[in-house]
């Protein structure tokens, strides 16, 4: 009984371990750099989702260290320049990077 409960004392330990629990990713520095990126990711989402202008299921937003990436699918280029427009507003945005293809 006491070398099943050291076992399963021993595989938890080692899980616990080996886990990365709230780990930084994709290159952040900090935790609160990640949980900035993740605030303008939602904020910029919310945005094209209010606009009529934006079609906000076509168009994928990432953010790194402040750097919006969108890409995805455009159906002119006023809504590219539009989407540029409303990501460059969200407090926080650095840079915005517009990756976005037109339709044809």
């Amino acid at each position: 009984m006491i070398t099943r409960y050291t076992l399963a004392a021993m595989v938890t330990a080692a899980a616990l371990l080996t886990t990365t629990g709230c780990a930084v990713t994709r290159g952040q520095e900090t935790v609160g750099a990640y949980v900035d990126d993740t605030a303008i990711t939602t904020a910029v989402k919310a945005r094209f989702i209010e606009s009529k202008r934006v079609d906000a299921a076509a168009i994928g937003i990432e953010t790194l260290n402040g750097t919006v990436m969108l890409s995805g699918f455009a159906r002119s280029v006023e809504e590219q320049v539009m989407a540029t427009s409303l990501a460059q507003k969200v407090n926080g945005v650095r840079a915005v990077k517009n990756q976005t293809a037109l339709r044809p």
